[in-house]
């Protein structure tokens, strides 16, 4: 079951879900805008292997904005820190950013319970497009679980700005 917006509202009152900074206006019918940080992560390697630590550079997002390639893949990241031990994100494009062209998420944007962290965006260049910092990107929502919680202790907990993988660390 999905939370409505005035239920998500309600819940970062209670401190079951973690936005921070909350802003009252970036709360929409059933989920919460999320704004693009200053940061960007792309890969340099020119084979990347999964086994292997990757290796990266970061782009700080000019105030003229970053234009991406057709084609180019990098990670950007949430402003907000968000999270909940009580329900499970679930971060989503925005569609009117989606309709231009970038894809985000498309794979991965199940959060485990208990995970709180700055969204890592996974962005894909369809077509040439510019991204400005603070612009809103994606969307946040949050679902009701059924059974036991068990929360969320991995590699990627109480990230800040856009991180790399860390597939590696699950060959050793």
């Amino acid at each position: 079951m999905i939370l409505t917006g005035n239920k998500i509202r309600e819940e970062v009152l209670n401190n079951k879900i973690v936005i921070k900074p909350f802003r009252e206006q970036a709360i929409t019918t059933n989920s919460y805008d999320l704004t693009l940080g200053d940061k960007l992560v792309s890969y340099t390697d020119e084979i990347i292997d999964p086994k292997i630590e990757p290796k990266t550079q970061t782009i700080i997002i000019p105030d003229e904005g970053y234009e991406m390639k057709r084609g180019e893949f990098i990670l950007g990241c949430s402003n907000e820190f968000v999270g909940s031990d009580f329900y499970v994100p679930i971060v989503h494009a925005k569609s009117s950013i989606a309709r231009l062209g970038l894809f985000i998420h498309i794979t991965s944007g199940l959060f485990d319970i208990g995970c709180k962290c700055n969204v890592t965006f996974h962005l894909y260049a369809t077509m040439p497009i510019k991204l400005y910092k603070n612009m809103p990107i994606a969307q946040i929502t949050f679902w009701k679980t059924t059974g036991d919680i068990k929360l969320y202790h991995g590699k990627y907990q109480n990230d800040l700005g856009p991180v790399a993988s860390r597939i590696y660390k699950d060959f050793k």
